[in-house]
C-alpha cells in the first residue's frame, strides 16, 4: 500500500502540542516535475557508478512500499518531533 498521510505532532517548549497533517498525494502531485528530475538524476548516478537502474528502482519502490505503519520520535529538552506515515 503507498502511503497516504502524514502525521507530523510537535511540542514546543511551552508544552503545547500542535498537529499536522499531510495528504501525500496532492503534495506528490505538486512535485512530479521535481521527482522526475530526482529519478532522472538517479539513473544518471546509476549509470556512472555501475548499479543496474531496475534493480535501483525496485529497491526505491520496496523502500515507499514499507513506508505505512512507520513512525519516529526526536525529543530534545522541552521540544518533541512525533512522525507518523499512514
Amino acid at each position: 500500500m503507498i502511503p497516504q498521510l502524514l502525521t507530523v505532532r510537535y511540542r514546543r517548549a511551552g508544552g503545547r502540542l500542535r498537529r499536522l497533517y499531510v495528504p501525500l498525494l496532492p503534495v506528490l502531485l505538486v512535485l512530479s516535475p521535481v521527482l522526475l528530475l530526482a529519478v532522472l538524476g538517479g539513473l544518471t548516478a546509476c549509470l556512472i557508478y555501475g548499479v543496474r537502474p531496475v534493480g535501483a528502482l525496485r529497491g526505491l519502490g520496496r523502500l515507499v512500499w514499507a513506508l505505512p505503519g512507520t513512525s519516529f520520535e526526536i525529543e530534545q529538552g522541552p521540544a518533541a518531533v512525533l512522525v507518523s506515515i499512514r
